[in-house]
């Protein structure tokens, strides 16, 4: 079974070459830290439920899970809150998911 990263190198990779002229990018928002790198990267912006990529030309945000991935409540959270605001989030189960969702909106 694929990780969450390993999913998410998939998917940007075939972006990059099906819309070679729109820029995504990943945003570090996740992971483990120590206390103190933890406690700067709060002063500096980071904010919990963030998803992981980013579309800007269209705003949309992608969370990238595995096929067995589910969202935390700070996701589900921050997805209200970026529809609210008329952006769109796809959760993407998978590379293949995610390129399929994608594909949908992008048509």
């Amino acid at each position: 079974m694929s990780t969450e990263s390993q999913e998410q190198q998939g998917f940007v990779t075939w972006f990059r070459l099906k819309y070679p002229d729109v820029l995504i990018f990943h945003i570090p928002n996740g992971g483990y830290r120590n206390i103190v790198t933890a406690q700067r990267f709060k002063k500096e912006g980071v904010v919990a439920g963030i998803p992981d990529l980013l579309i800007p030309k269209y705003h949309i945000w992608i969370e990238m899970k595995t096929l067995k991935g589910k969202l935390s409540p700070e996701q589900v959270e921050m997805h209200r809150y970026l529809r609210a605001i008329g952006d769109t989030v796809v959760v993407g189960y998978g590379a293949e998911d995610a390129s399929r969702k994608i594909m949908e909106l992008m048509k």
